[in-house]
């Protein structure tokens, strides 16, 4: 892609580029408010063309595909996002502010790796099982690709959050319609460039960018056989309530509020070194992030203390700077609702330590000072509501066991996080979190393991081998016996 000219004016359908049938969308740079670029919108007319394309591969060429020929397609589109990977987190990062520094590892070389895990998953794997039958005879039994998969994904991971689905659907041979949020509608093309140059099959992937009329249309669509989705919790409970009645499948990746639970023998300065990452990574646009901190009253102030002075160091700017660990909001509109919690939490009477607006030194761009709320009750609008924005709560705790209430006092269950230098202590605490992810002392998602939530968080599961299951569908076959 030129670096200088982000204008898509077409839509990628059926291995061509097409002019779109419903206009198309300005984007903003987020550090500077200035011009970025100009995506297509798809329309109705143009996500029926999307699913009728994929379901055209489906049932052509791609279904010719053996396992081994699907894991070699996987690796020279794995190559083809790899070759990009740094444009393509540039790019990112000039769409949401996510700071450099993790973009190039989340939007850039991850895509890559985890398209190439789910290549050499498949190496060496049947999609048949033979069983003996309970009353004599046989049994195959077979996986088989689900179908059209409709990919509907967010704006604030957006290349590894499409890829959790793109790779392990393609895997297991389905086809694609990937519906990206329009904010980051650029990025979404590099797939398209990437599924061209590793010359799959015409209609495997499909790139609509569209809105949200369009996005329920694709949920919706009589041909689409199972719907992927990453986003909010209140979306997600609309997706799920049409995929009901459907009896259509679907995976929900929704919102979360985890919770770090500090105990009274954590190593504070690992907390800290690690309070960017796990708390307010992607400038707290991270819905598995640990923004509600629960600290033992012994050593209440003295967490408060570590988590303030921390978060004040944080460099704030501009996030194609390698130096920057807190870049701009995505949206002049996320500006303003992150704003507004701050401003609810100041007028609740809670301990305002750090932050509380717009940082100095930055004219330009949707920025927002990383902010610390102390003394914050858990039945505060400050920690019930998921504010996506750089904002930490601290709660004090009497006992483990409290602190394990309080952490499951939520409607989220995604993540968490157990400090303590006793690993042990931290497992059995993180068995009690009621959570689809705990982290003990660090929070890192592994592609080979299972991610995803409980309770309002979701349905579902994404990566690991755990990942390609939901895009398959098994078949008894009985066999007579010998």
């Amino acid at each position: 892609m030129d670096d200088t000219n982000f204008d898509r004016p077409s839509l990628f359908i059926g291995g061509e580029w097409v002019a779109p049938r419903g206009g198309s969308v300005d984007l903003v740079e987020a550090a500077t408010e200035k011009p970025l670029g100009r995506s297509a919108a798809a329309g109705r007319a143009d996500i029926d063309a999307a699913v009728v394309a994929a379901r055209t591969a489906l049932e052509g060429p791609w279904s010719g595909y053996t396992i081994a020929q699907r894991a070699d397609a996987l690796d020279r589109f794995a190559a083809a996002l790899k070759a990009r990977a740094k444009s393509t987190a540039a790019l990112v990062s000039r769409e949401n502010g996510m700071p450099i520094s993790l973009s190039i590892a989340v939007n850039g070389y991850g895509p890559a790796a985890i398209v190439a895990y789910y290549a050499d998953l498949l190496r060496g794997r049947d999609t048949d099982d033979v069983r003996p039958s309970m009353f004599g005879g046989r049994t195959l039994v077979r996986r088989e690709p689900i179908g059209v998969v409709a990919a509907i994904t967010p704006w604030n991971y957006p290349q590894a959050l499409a890829v959790m689905k793109l790779a392990p659907a393609l895997a297991a041979g389905c086809a694609v319609v990937l519906k990206p949020a329009p904010e980051t509608a650029l990025d979404a093309y590099l797939f398209a460039e990437a599924v061209i140059e590793a010359e799959l099959p015409p209609g495997v992937l499909n790139v609509v960018p569209a809105d949200r009329e369009a996005g329920a249309h694709l949920v919706a669509h009589p041909s689409v056989d199972k719907v992927a989705f990453t986003g909010s919790t209140g979306a997600g409970r609309a997706i799920g309530e049409v995929c009901g009645r459907l009896l259509r499948p679907v995976t929900l990746e929704l919102g979360g509020k985890s919770a770090a639970i500090v105990t009274d023998d954590a190593d504070l300065a690992l907390f800290t070194a690690n309070l960017l990452e796990v708390s307010l990574a992607n400038n707290g646009q991270t819905c598995h992030a640990s923004t509600r901190i629960l600290a033992p009253r012994g050593r209440y102030d003295e967490v408060v203390e570590a988590v303030t002075e921390t978060v004040r160091t944080f460099v704030v700017g501009d996030p194609l700077d390698r130096a920057t660990q807190i870049g701009p909001l995505v949206s002049a509109a996320q500006r303003a609702r992150v704003l507004g919690y701050i401003e609810a939490g100041v007028r609740a009477g809670h301990r305002l330590t750090t932050g509380g607006g717009a940082p100095a030194g930055q004219p330009h761009g949707w920025f927002v000072a990383p902010t610390v709320f102390a003394d914050v009750d858990n039945t505060a609008l400050l920690a019930r509501e998921e504010i996506f924005g750089p904002v930490l709560t601290v709660t004090p705790y009497r006992d483990e066991d409290e602190a394990v209430a309080i952490a499951n006092d939520s409607e989220y269950g995604l993540a968490g996080t157990v400090w303590t230098t006793d690993e042990e202590r931290g497992i059995a605490l993180a068995d009690r979190i009621h959570s689809g992810t705990v982290g003990v002392n660090h929070y890192a998602l592994d592609p080979a393991a299972p991610f995803g939530g409980v309770k309002a968080s979701g349905l579902g599961r994404e990566l690991g081998p755990e990942g390609l299951l939901p895009y398959q569908q098994t078949k008894s076959i009985y066999l007579a016996g010998r």
